[in-house]
Order: C-alpha cells, then structure tokens, then sequence
C-alpha cells in the first residue's frame, strides 16, 4: 500500500467520546486508482501515482467498440512515495482502510485564500498607539528600513501582501474514525483548505513523543 490517499475536506462536524465533545474535519478519502509505479531502475526513485475524482467520459462510438479498455481519467493525480518492501500493481485501489482509529496523519492543502491583507492581519502586528493624537495610524506596519546604511528596504520584511492560497501541511493530526464502506475519514481538529477543496493524507513521519 501507498503511504498517504487523496480526499476531498467536506467540512466540520462533533463527535462525542471519552466525556466530551471533539472537534472533527470529515473528509471523503478515496477510493484511489494507481495509474502508474515508478521504479528506481527506470525513473530513479519509487512512487505511485493516484488518480482521484473520477471524471465521466462519453461512451465509444461504433468504430471505438471492441478496442482495449483504457484507464477512466481523473480530476487529481498525485505520487506518494514508496518503500522497497511495498508491493502495488497498477490499477489497483487504495481507500480509508490505510487508516485506522489512533493513527497519526499529516494533512497538505491549499489554505484559504484572502486576497490583499495589512500587517495586523497577516502577521498579527500589534499596531500603532491609540493615543496621543494618533488618529489614522492605528494598524499601520511602522519603520520598515533604516537610515543611510543599508538606505534600502531589506528582503523578506513582514509587510501587506497577498494571504492565503499556499500549500500548508499540518503535522500529526489524530485520525478519530475511518470508514471505508462510506470512503469517510473523520481527523481531529482543523485541517487546511476550504470545503471540496483537495487535501493529501500521509502516515506521519515525524512522530511527537
């Protein structure tokens, strides 16, 4: 089996357990079809590659008939990587049962984009004094370079600018439920991306002790 599986994050929910109630991310994994295997002797390291969000296609007209069956097409294609022990086949399919209840994950998504935002938003800057005389200077980013040396604005400074809409993994996220008969996978807290957004699910590799 791969190490990770391709969802679809349907949104927040609770479960009750152990006494109190826990924030949820439920999310439809899967099912994956392996489209392809990488291998090292060919492509110089192992891997498979997952299709996901099957896409409908036309049926073949009279001259299409009765010619080899092809893979369906896929809205998302992925690698995962592979170790030298992991057997797979292309063509075979991988879903929730990768997973089970206690396991720890590491979830990549694309965060939720929010256009141009200041410096108060974007790094949380405490802002500017509320007092004497101040009246428009409130969440202003304030000095932003020196004098005469270096008489410039330094690289990487923390200024407005465009937030959200990158690629964010969050680490060890404890999986509460995994259900393969209805492809649901239910993670601990929040997880990145906005609903029917696409989110990669891995076994941790740095696990916290």
């Amino acid at each position: 089996m791969t190490e990770g599986i391709l969802g679809k994050k349907l949104g927040m929910t609770q479960v009750f357990g152990e006494g109190r109630t826990n924030a949820v991310t439920a999310i439809e994994a899967g099912p994956c079809t392996v489209l392809q295997v990488k291998t090292e002797e060919k492509d110089g390291y192992r891997a498979a590659k997952l299709g996901f969000g099957e896409i409908a296609t036309k049926k073949p007209g009279k001259k299409g008939r009765g010619k080899k069956e092809v893979m369906p097409k896929f809205k998302y294609l992925r690698e995962f990587h592979l170790d030298v022990d992991q057997k797979i086949e292309p063509g075979q399919k991988i879903d929730v049962s990768l997973f089970k209840a206690g396991d720890l994950v590491d979830v990549t998504g694309i965060s939720r984009g929010k256009g141009f935002a200041g410096g108060v938003k974007r790094y949380h800057f405490r802002g500017g004094p509320k007092t004497h005389g101040q009246s428009d200077r409130w969440r202003a980013p304030g000095s932003v370079g020196s004098n005469t040396s270096p008489g410039r604005v330094l690289k990487g400074l923390r200024m407005a600018g465009h937030m959200g809409d990158q690629r964010v993994t969050v680490s060890n996220i404890e999986v509460v439920s995994a259900d393969p008969a209805r492809n649901l996978l239910l993670l601990k807290g929040a997880v990145p991306g906005m609903t029917n957004g696409l989110v990669m699910i891995r076994k941790s590799r740095r696990v916290k002790k």
